[in-house]
């Protein structure tokens, strides 16, 4: 009697140990992308490394030169960098504070408010209430 452990898929025409039909294509499409991506790395690591053979000479000679210049670089870029978060946090801490002192006031005018109503209400008791006698 064969083993009964293996259960197919309903639909799948392969066997036992046999690959499904979508399983083929899967590696008949992956392997042609992965050998192409494959040398196309292998290519950029050996254009890296002729790169780097033919300019090595040239950075020990100018490196009087570009050290300098990339350090200058480096902190014309930081210098720009920080200005720029200075300014947004100068921004955001000025908004912070105009939109507490627009709170605040509006809620100093809604306590005035609230006293002028009640107080005008009390006017208008009085006045309904006629002059009182003493």
């Amino acid at each position: 009697m064969a083993d009964q452990s293996y259960q197919q898929k309903p639909g799948s025409k392969a066997g036992p140990g046999r690959p499904s039909t979508s399983q083929v294509l899967a590696v008949v499409t992956m392997v042609p992308v992965g050998g192409v991506l494959l040398t196309l790395s292998g290519l950029t690591f050996a254009g890296s490394l002729i790169g780097l053979a033919l300019t090595t000479p040239l950075f020990v000679i100018f490196s009087p030169v570009i050290v300098p210049a990339a350090i200058a670089i480096a902190l014309a870029v930081t210098g720009f960098l920080v200005s720029g978060a200075l300014g947004i946090t100068a921004l955001s801490s000025m908004t912070y504070i105009v939109n507490y002192l627009r709170g605040a006031l509006s809620t100093v005018a809604s306590q005035m408010g609230q006293k002028t109503k009640e107080l005008g209400q009390g006017m208008q008791r009085q006045a309904q209430e006629g002059p009182r006698k003493a």
